[in-house]
């Protein structure tokens, strides 16, 4: 796919090039998901399994990891 771009509103918002809908297979009503990848972000088709995924995640650190030391430890991941 070519290089596609959209202007952002004074409220932040924006259109989705028809392209990039279709590359996703996005319809009017479906929800995104932005996630960071580095120096990127990446737009993703929302499901679902996103939030199960991000759930499960959430759990499993929350008793661990829950201190400056450890977010300063494992900053880098």
């Amino acid at each position: 796919m070519e290089v596609q771009i959209s202007k952002i509103t004074a409220k932040g918002q924006t259109t989705i090039p028809s392209k990039v809908r279709q590359a996703l297979g996005l319809k009017s009503g479906d929800r995104i998901l932005f996630e960071e990848e580095g120096d990127k972000i990446v737009l993703k088709r929302f499901t679902t399994v996103d939030v199960l995924h991000l759930r499960y995640l959430e759990n499993l650190l929350s008793p661990e990891w829950n201190s400056e030391e450890d977010n300063q430890a494992f900053n880098d991941l």
